[in-house]
C-alpha cells in the first residue's frame, strides 16, 4: 500500500495529522533562555565545619538525587540539575510559575518522625531542676527583668536577660509603673487595692526569677501539651537552647513546638509537646505520600503509606497505646497529634488544618522524595525575565525565517519545478520536526533552534544530492521516470552515510552533554530523522504526483 501513489498520500496525510495534533495539544515547551525562569546555586550548609571532605561529597551526591526527584515531581520541564565542584549544585528551572514554592521545595529538609506524647507528670519532677539550672547559668539579676518586660517590643530577650537595656528604658518603665500606681490609687482611695496589686506583682516577679521556665508554661486541655504565650516563645526557646538545660532534661523526654499557633481566650499561644526522645518510625520507612481533602471537614491532608516493615512496627506501637496521643513531627515541629483510637497499619494520614491544598501537595512531594542529607543554602539566585526570553525567541524566529526564505529562493531558482517540489517537502519536514518535539515533550532552546536550522540545511542537502543524480541520469538520455527512480536510488547511500554520522554525533552530545547542549542534540536528532524521511519518501511521492499528470515523453524542468 505504501508504494502506490494513493497509499503514499494517505500515509503522509496521517503523519501530518498526528504531528499537527501533538503541536495543537501539547504545544512547544520553551527552555530557560526562551521563556525565562530561575537559576539557583545551592551548597551544603555546614557553618560549624563538622563535615569531612568525604562526608561532604557523599552529602552533595545524595542531595543531587533528592533534588532531581523533587523537581521532576514539581512538573518543571527539562530542569538542569548539575554538580559544580565538591559542594555546590546548579539548578535551572524554566518557566517556573511560583518561585517561592520552588525554593521551599528545594531547601526543605522534610525529616518525618512519629513519636508518642508523654504526660505532664513525666516532666514535672524535673522542672525545678531545670529552673535552678537556668538561674545558676544566667543569674538572678539577669532574670529579674523577665515577666511583663518580656513583652516589650523595643527590647530583645537577650538584652533583657543579660542587662543590655538602656537606662532610658529603665526610667521609662519606672514612669509607667508610677502611672499605673496613680491610676490604682484613684480607683481605691483607702490604698487596699494598691497593696493587693503590689503584692500580686511582686509574687509574679519572684516566680519569674525563681522559676523562669516553669512560669512560662500553661497546661493545655490535652495531657502532655503545654501552652506558651506567643510573646514568651522567644524566652522559652532561649532557655531550652542552653546546653546545661538540655543536659538537665530527662533522658527519654524531648520538648518540641507545635507547627501552628493557637488562639485561646483572646491570646495567641504556641503548643509545647512533651514527647518521647526517640521516634519509633521515621520517614525512611515511608513508601508513598499523596495530598487529599478530608471529605467531612474539607481540610487538606497528606495520606501516607509505610513499607511492610514500617507497617508492622506502626501497628505494634499503636496497638499497645490505644487512647494515647501520637505526634507527627516534621523537621522538628509537631504537625499534628491525633489520639490513637485503634490499631493502625501501614496506611495513615497527616491532618493539615491550617494549610492549603497546595501546601499539602508540596509536603507530600517532599516526603516522597525523601529527606535531604544536610541542609542546603541558596548561594546565588537569578531570575531570567520574560523580556530576555522574548528577545531570544524573536531573534531565533527572524534567523529561521531568513534561512528558510533564502533556501526557498535558491532551490526554486536553480532547480525550478524540482525545487518547488522540494520546498513543499521542506514544509512537511518542518511540521514533522515541530510535531516530534511536541510528541516527546522536548524543550526548545536557543541552541535547539540552531539545531533546527542546521537540520533544515541537511534536508536541503539531501535534495540537492538527489536532483544532481537525476540530472546525470537525464543527461545520459534516460527517460524521465527512469531517471527519477535511478536518481533516488543512487543518492541513497550518500544520504544514509551523511545522516547516520550526524545522528551518531547528536546521540553522543545528548548522552554526555548537559542543558543547552542536550537541547541542541534532541532537536538535531529529530531533524535528521525527519529530513531522511522527507528526502527519500515525501519528495519522491511529490515527484510521482507530478509525473502522474505528464506523459512519459514530456521533459521535466530540473
Amino acid at each position: 500500500m505504501l508504494k502506490s501513489l494513493r497509499g503514499r498520500i494517505i500515509f503522509i496525510a496521517v503523519i501530518l495529522g498526528i504531528c499537527g495534533y501533538y503541536i495543537y495539544a501539547n504545544g512547544l515547551k520553551l527552555g530557560l533562555d526562551l521563556q525565562g525562569g530561575m537559576h539557583l546555586v545551592v551548597e551544603i550548609d555546614d557553618p560549624d565545619g563538622t563535615l569531612t571532605d568525604e562526608a561532604r561529597a557523599d552529602a552533595i551526591d545524595r542531595a543531587e538525587t533528592v533534588l532531581r526527584t523533587r523537581i521532576d515531581e514539581l512538573g518543571v520541564e527539562e530542569p538542569l540539575i548539575q554538580k559544580v565542584g565538591s559542594d555546590r549544585i546548579i539548578v535551572e528551572l524554566a518557566g517556573i510559575s511560583d518561585e517561592n514554592q520552588a525554593k521551599d521545595v528545594i531547601r526543605r529538609a522534610a525529616f518525618l518522625e512519629f513519636k508518642l506524647v508523654r504526660s505532664w507528670v513525666d516532666l514535672a519532677p524535673d522542672l525545678p531542676r531545670i529552673d535552678r539550672v537556668i538561674v545558676a547559668t544566667l543569674g538572678a539579676d539577669s532574670l529579674s527583668s523577665l515577666g511583663r518586660d518580656v513583652q516589650a517590643p523595643t527590647s530583645s530577650i537577650e538584652e533583657l536577660l543579660f542587662g543590655a537595656a538602656s537606662e532610658e528604658g529603665d526610667s521609662a518603665a519606672a514612669e509607667e509603673g508610677g502611672a499605673e500606681a496613680g491610676e490604682d490609687a484613684a480607683v481605691d482611695a483607702d490604698g487596699e487595692q494598691v497593696a493587693q496589686d503590689d503584692a500580686s506583682e511582686a509574687a509574679e516577679d519572684d516566680s519569674a526569677v525563681l522559676s523562669p521556665f516553669t512560669a512560662l508554661l500553661n497546661q493545655g486541655s490535652e495531657d502532655g501539651v503545654y501552652l506558651v504565650a506567643e510573646e514568651d516563645v522567644e524566652a522559652a526557646e532561649l532557655f531550652l537552647s542552653i546546653p546545661e538545660v538540655q543536659r538537665a532534661m530527662p533522658r527519654d523526654v524531648s520538648l518540641q513546638w507545635g507547627m501552628d499557633p493557637v488562639g485561646l481566650t483572646g491570646r495567641i499561644y504556641r503548643q509545647l509537646y512533651v514527647l518521647n526522645e526517640d521516634a519509633f518510625i521515621t520517614g525512611q520507612m515511608l513508601e508513598n505520600a499523596v495530598s487529599a481533602r478530608d471529605q467531612q471537614f474539607n481540610t487538606p491532608q497528606v495520606q501516607f503509606e509505610l513499607s511492610r516493615r514500617g507497617g508492622r512496627r506502626f501497628a505494634e506501637v499503636t496497638g499497645q497505646n490505644v487512647g494515647e496521643f501520637l505526634a507527627i513531627v516534621l523537621d522538628g515541629e509537631v504537625v499534628s497529634a491525633p489520639v490513637i483510637r485503634d490499631r493502625i497499619g501501614a496506611r495513615g494520614q497527616i491532618e493539615l488544618g491550617g494549610s492549603t491544598l497546595q501546601e499539602a501537595s508540596d509536603l507530600a512531594l517532599v516526603l516522597r522524595a525523601g529527606a535531604l542529607p544536610a541542609p542546603l543554602r541558596i548561594m546565588e539566585e537569578r531570575t531570567v525575565g520574560p523580556s530576555l526570553g522574548q528577545d531570544s525567541v524573536d531573534q531565533g524566529r527572524i534567523a529561521g525565517m531568513i534561512g528558510l526564505v533564502l533556501v526557498v529562493l535558491i532551490m526554486c531558482t536553480y532547480y525550478r519545478v524540482a525545487g518547488i517540489l522540494s520546498v513543499f517537502a521542506l514544509g512537511v519536514y518542518v511540521v514533522l520536526v515541530l510535531g516530534g518535539l511536541a510528541m516527546f515533550g522536548a524543550t526548545l532552546t536557543v541552541p535547539g533552534i540552531a539545531g533546527l536550522i542546521l537540520s533544515v540545511g541537511m534536508a536541503v542537502d539531501a535534495n540537492v544530492l538527489i536532483f544532481e543524480r537525476i540530472r546525470e541520469e537525464l543527461g545520459s538520455g534516460r527517460a524521465v521516470r527512469t531517471a527519477v527512480e535511478d536518481g533516488f536510488g543512487n543518492a541513497l547511500s550518500a544520504i544514509v552515510d551523511a545522516n547516520l554520522t550526524t545522528l551518531i554525533t547528536a546521540l553522543i552530545l545528548f548522552q554526555f552533554g548537559t542543558g543547552p547542549v542536550r537541547g541542541f542534540a534532541v532537536t538535531l536528532s529529530i531533524g535528521i530523522l525527519a529530513s531522511f524521511f522527507t528526502a527519500l519518501y515525501v519528495t519522491r511521492s511529490f515527484f510521482f504526483m507530478y509525473l502522474s499528470r505528464k506523459r512519459a515523453t514530456d521533459p521535466i524542468s530540473i
